[in-house]
């Protein structure tokens, strides 16, 4: 079997032009980024009102390999254009930082990848480069501000907004910074978050349009004063520099599938400390375009499906027609009780007890958030027919739609089966439901989240989040929606309580704000936003040769 990489360089890829026109994108509204790649002029969507229907796709609690979502996502595109459908998909930018590191990117993989894949994977068109930018000028117009009087009486032990660098770099975490006497600055204590994991991005994915950009970064708290009030993006007088670094970032992206689906990759926010979706702009233009738009939630159900209806969609009134939820057998015999080393073994009794994740999953698509729904079985090479036929049996017993996918293997053909369930599905009438208000309390929106989503029985609180609760909710963000950062692996917040857990508490360790993006950031334990690099990082056997073809990327 040939490599990502391989498989995509051995595609003849279609001039972008051809693609925009599946679209009905005039060639004046794109704006070139090379051959295959665009930037769609956003003056262009505001004439544009018909919307296609929305499909999201989520995944039960994966492995740590994960569990093929995007690649599910792309192909699944593929095989909606190849029943005569016009589709498009809408998904998240990679970010350098895993690409470097160990899971790769974000692209997609096999037969169902999207292309120019050593251009997404890398700099694109330079979006995160921008995102980043934004984001440090914030930082340093805020020292210069304490180093030039500190006018704004901000207290340096309490400035909470960090640097961004879109790597890998456990080094940079925590740091101390302005070291060198008087002209260099204030010393304090200083870090650095990966760019994807900024609250700029999760701005940029939220922002309708560059006044709706403007007036989110403003809103960012970058510090405290000495009285312990919030020191804003807007009151340093930063954000119309931020704003012009990030007009061209704003534009949604235009590449293409393998098998010439277009494909609309803008934004990258992680889904454990933000919402984990592409942005709000790359949706509604593609819905905009075409009849059906694919697009996904980062990590399981739990985390980014939820955070998909109850951040992004109740902010934007964008609403799904349907949902995917993806599974694996290896994942559910993982969650039956099999070690990672054991899960190329057939044991149909782990995968019965590990089932009950899954219906988990369905139970909060249909019943919480009230989606019509369909489970696809990415299928792997180490499947026997045994689980297989249990799988179905499970989900035909339960009366899931149920339909076995292989478009890593095979490509849009390997996903029509699912692609006809989901057309079906999607005709059906739904209505969104949230798990919580936000007219209700802080306390009362995370309790909700435990109990409908994860299944918990409560919650225990630090004193440190106590703290933060009552700030927040004097400064008036009482009515904001949250925003869960816990692991992934789990539908509680211990990784290691796999399966369908029930009776736990899932402890609230702190609490930050984002103001900008519109969300309290809920933290349940040691969440990372600036990941570090493996043992044998990927960037080992990432090479060029002579003729500037890239290996090693995958």
């Amino acid at each position: 079997m040939k490599t990502d990489i391989e498989i995509a360089q051995s595609i003849d890829l279609e001039p972008i032009d051809e693609i925009a026109k599946k679209l009905n994108i005039a060639e004046e509204n794109l704006e070139h980024y090379g051959k295959y790649k665009a930037k769609i002029n956003l003056d262009e969507e505001k004439t544009n009102q018909d919307q296609g229907k929305l499909i999201l796709v989520t995944s039960i609690n994966p492995t740590p390999a994960g569990e093929g979502k995007t690649t599910v996502s792309v192909g699944l595109g593929d095989a909606l254009q190849r029943i005569g459908k016009k589709t498009a998909v809408a998904l998240r930018e990679p970010s350098l930082g895993p690409v470097f590191g160990i899971k790769g990117g974000a692209a997609g993989g096999g037969y169902a990848q999207v292309v120019p894949m050593e251009d997404l994977n890398l700099h694109f068109t330079g979006d995160m480069h921008a995102i980043g930018a934004a984001n440090n000028l914030a930082a340093a117009m805020l020292d210069n501000h304490i180093k030039q009087g500190n006018e704004l009486n901000i207290d340096p032990r309490r400035v909470t907004w960090k640097r961004a660098v879109d790597m890998n770099d456990r080094q940079l975490r925590n740091i101390v910074s302005g070291m060198g006497g008087v002209a260099n600055g204030m010393p304090r204590e200083d870090g650095f978050e990966i760019t994807v994991a900024s609250e700029v991005m999760a701005v940029l994915c939220l922002a309708e349009d560059l006044e709706d950009l403007n007036a989110r970064l403003q809103k960012c708290i970058l510090a405290y004063t000495f009285e312990n009030e919030p020191v804003t993006v807007g009151d340093i007088k930063a954000e119309g520099a931020m704003t012009v670094l990030l007009k061209d970032a704003l534009k949604p992206n235009l590449v293409q599938t393998l098998e010439g689906t277009p494909a609309f990759i803008h934004g990258g926010p992680f889904a454990n400390i933000a919402h984990g979706a592409n942005s709000v702009l790359a949706t509604k233009t593609a819905l905009n375009h075409a009849d059906y738009v694919v697009t996904e939630g980062g990590f399981g159900g739990d985390l980014g499906a939820e955070k998909f209806m109850d951040i992004k969609a109740r902010t934007s009134g964008l609403e799904p027609d349907g949902v995917v939820v993806v599974a694996t057998i290896r994942a559910l015999k993982m969650h039956g009780g099999l070690s990672k080393k054991e899960l190329d073994q057939e044991d149909l009794n782990a995968l019965q007890l590990g089932f009950t994740n899954l219906q988990k999953h369905i139970e909060n698509m249909q019943e919480v958030f009230g989606m019509n729904t369909v489970v696809t079985i990415n299928e792997f090479s180490a499947d026997t027919e045994a689980e297989k036929e249990l799988l179905l049996e499970l989900c035909e017993n339960e009366e899931y739609l149920a339909v076995l996918t292989d478009v890593w293997g095979a490509g849009g053909a390997g996903g029509e089966g699912l692609a006809r369930a989901v057309v079906e599905l999607v005709d059906q009438p739904s209505q969104l439901t949230y798990p919580y208000e936000l007219e209700d309390s802080i306390e009362e929106k995370i309790m909700k989240i435990v109990q409908k989503v994860y299944g918990g029985a409560g919650t225990e609180w630090s004193k440190k989040a106590k703290r933060q609760l009552r700030k927040f909710e004097r400064l008036g963000f009482g009515s904001l929606p949250v925003c869960m950062a816990k692991t992934q692996y789990s539908l509680s917040d211990n990784p290691k309580l796999l399966g369908r857990p029930e009776g736990f508490t899932v402890s609230i360790q702190d609490l930050t704000i984002s103001a900008g993006a519109g969300f309290i950031v809920v933290l349940t334990g040691d969440v990372m936003k600036m990941p570090g690099l493996p043992k044998t990082p990927s960037a080992e056997i990432i090479d060029i040769d002579d003729d500037g073809k890239i290996t090693g990327l995958f």
